[in-house]
């Protein structure tokens, strides 16, 4: 049975900096996690954002299911292109025969 993603499927590598909250300064992060194993898709999709606003996601990605990056993280795509994650969403399905994993949506 699959408890989770495969890693052969996950052929890019980004980099995360976690939100850690907001200081008088503006955002704040936790240290970086570098070579993350992620499926990245570049396509614009709309998704809904936390605050209830339809915002168009410029990129989406896949990653095992104990990936750490809540929304506003930093996450520096293949590309270079750094964006920030806005939803994210933990996919499980216990007993069944399909992978767990984390679904990332990026501004």
């Amino acid at each position: 049975m699959v408890t989770r993603v495969p890693e052969v499927l996950l052929r890019h590598r980004i980099r995360i900096e976690p939100y850690a909250g907001d200081s008088a300064y503006g955002p704040t992060y936790r240290p970086a996690i570098e070579d993350v194993p992620a499926l990245v898709d570049p396509s614009p999709r709309l998704v809904r954002a936390p605050d209830g606003r339809d915002v168009t996601a410029t990129a989406t990605f896949i990653a095992g299911p104990e990936l750490d990056c809540p929304p506003g993280s930093r996450v520096t795509l293949p590309d270079g292109r750094t964006t920030t994650a806005l939803t994210v969403a933990h996919h499980t399905a216990p007993d069944l025969p399909v992978p767990a994993c984390t679904e990332v949506s990026c501004e």
